[in-house]
């Protein structure tokens, strides 16, 4: 009994030997001692000390990690919030989309580098999130260790040329930001799909197949909305009499009233890009010269080719004909494939034809360009400005595919007119813009009225190192080779 006793009286006094590690006001009381807690119930303590319940756990907190946005490249400071695919409380892991952002540039989608717990959004959707600031607060697990400030910082965003990896059913599946967004659009499991891409990558077109083989029809993009005006109803007015003159309605004499205000915002993405480059542009001197074409020629080839290229699974415009024309004649002259540097001291003839074509988009006007166009058939280019232009309009554009262009063409004409003005993108030192193709009456050869197909052509160049006669001889030479399209094949490589 007397055993009994001093035992007793010697766990009391260990009890009082612990010492706090730290007091968490919202749930419990922790006592820290040697490796072990002892946890005490506020309840237990207070009423139940008595019956000395205690119990030991191991420690294990999470640590909040800031995920801040890295450097995205070509001297990008900040961007804009567009979507976030994350909420407060969410569990992540790594390669799981976070947000969408958009720089001047591009639509870059966020990956997160770590597994844990979302714990805070630092912006909201539409804000300006800054370069080596955090974008969200993650609690990862304290016992896998805590990265170092420099790995705190996310990965780079990838272009739509990386992959993104996603952990499904114990195996990792490749595909892009925008291949995934069109697998969740139409509720496809990633793990069903078949990959044809490299290493199994599953591309656009493995969905739109899954898709295909399951309804029966490939979905097709969802047609940009346009603005049509209301018919007027033939009952509304009443047809006027042949022989009277048609009567001037009179004026409403009561004041309209108009309840609108005005709404100021600010510059942002693309827009926010095109005034830089703009106003960069405005201290070149441009030169123009205009022309028009006859594509009666190409109009033909055109139609005997587009049943071909649509066998292939691609749209085949007027396009391709026109860059591929661009770069022959870019190859008799250099100079308008080049660059000045700010001093103006020195040109810099760009071995590549990276070849910009202008898209009207939602989110405004870009110019992602055809690389390498000098070793490219029309058909090839056919085929990256779908993809160019599907990328576009679904805002998923790479930064790889907005910048580094050394030639820009525009085609104005499928909006509507026939010359523009069209303004240098810096530091490019030319740039082209076509109008519509329009059925009008022309002479031929023997001095006969005939129908042909024109379009109207407007060059800008820097007059500062291009003199008028080297853009017109390169507008001939070019015009040459669209006018007799065959005349291409001499000089195809």
């Amino acid at each position: 009994m007397a055993a009994v006793t001093a035992l007793r009286s010697s766990c009391r006094a260990a009890g009082r030997l612990v010492c706090i590690h730290r007091v968490r006001s919202c749930s419990s009381i922790r006592f820290i001692k040697s490796k072990y807690v002892c946890v005490f119930d506020k309840s237990a303590f207070k009423f139940s000390h008595q019956q000395r319940l205690f119990r030991t756990s191991a420690v294990s907190c999470g640590q909040i990690v800031q995920f801040k946005l890295s450097d995205i490249g070509e001297g990008i400071t900040e961007v804009t919030v567009k979507e976030w695919y994350v909420k407060e409380g969410d569990s992540v892991s790594q390669f799981d989309s976070i947000c969408e952002v958009q720089s001047d540039k591009a639509s870059v989608t966020i990956t997160s580098r770590y597994d844990g717990i979302i714990r805070k959004l630092h912006y909201s959707i539409d804000d300006t999130a800054f370069v080596g600031k955090p974008l969200v607060d993650i609690e990862i697990d304290a016992s896998k260790g805590v990265a170092s400030e420099e790995d705190v910082v996310e990965t780079p965003p990838m272009s739509h040329e990386e992959h993104t990896h996603q952990e499904i059913k114990g195996h990792k599946t490749l595909a892009t930001p925008a291949v995934r967004r069109l697998a969740m659009e139409n509720n496809i499991k990633l793990s069903e799909v078949v990959g044809t891409g490299k290493d199994n990558r599953i591309l656009k077109e493995d969905i739109l197949n899954y898709l295909a083989k399951q309804t029966g029809a490939i979905l097709p993009p969802s047609p940009k909305a346009e603005i049509v005006p209301p018919q007027r109803r033939a009952e509304a007015v009443p047809a006027a009499p042949k022989d009277k003159a048609r009567k001037i309605p009179l004026p409403v004499s009561r004041p309209i009233a108009f309840a609108g205000k005005d709404k100021t915002e600010p510059v942002t993405g693309f827009q926010k890009a095109m005034v830089k480059t703009m106003s960069a542009a405005l201290k070149i001197p441009h030169f123009g010269y205009s022309d028009e074409i006859d594509l009666t020629q190409l109009v033909q080839l055109r139609e005997e080719l587009k049943p071909v290229a649509e066998m292939r699974g691609v749209k085949l415009s007027f396009m391709p004909f026109f860059i591929k024309a661009a770069s022959l004649g870019l190859l008799q002259y250099p100079i308008l494939n080049a660059s000045l540097d700010e001093n103006c001291q020195n040109v810099t003839y760009k071995a590549s034809h990276n070849i910009g074509v202008a898209m009207d988009t939602e989110q405004g006007l870009i110019v992602p360009n055809v690389k390498n166009v000098q070793v490219c058939s029309v058909f090839d280019i056919a085929v990256e400005l779908n993809r160019l232009q599907s990328l576009g309009s679904a805002g998923q554009l790479g930064t790889s595919d907005l910048t580094g262009g050394t030639f820009t063409l525009s085609n104005i004409g499928t909006i509507g007119g026939t010359y523009a003005k069209p303004v240098i993108l810096p530091p490019e030192v030319a740039i082209g813009a076509f109008g519509k193709i329009q059925v009008l009456p022309r002479f031929n050869s023997k001095g006969e009225v005939v129908k042909a197909q024109i379009m109207n052509v407007s060059w800008s160049a820097d007059h500062r190192i291009i003199d008028g006669a080297t853009m017109a001889r390169f507008s001939n030479l070019w015009k040459s080779y669209l006018e007799n399209p065959t005349s291409m094949l001499l000089d195809l490589k």
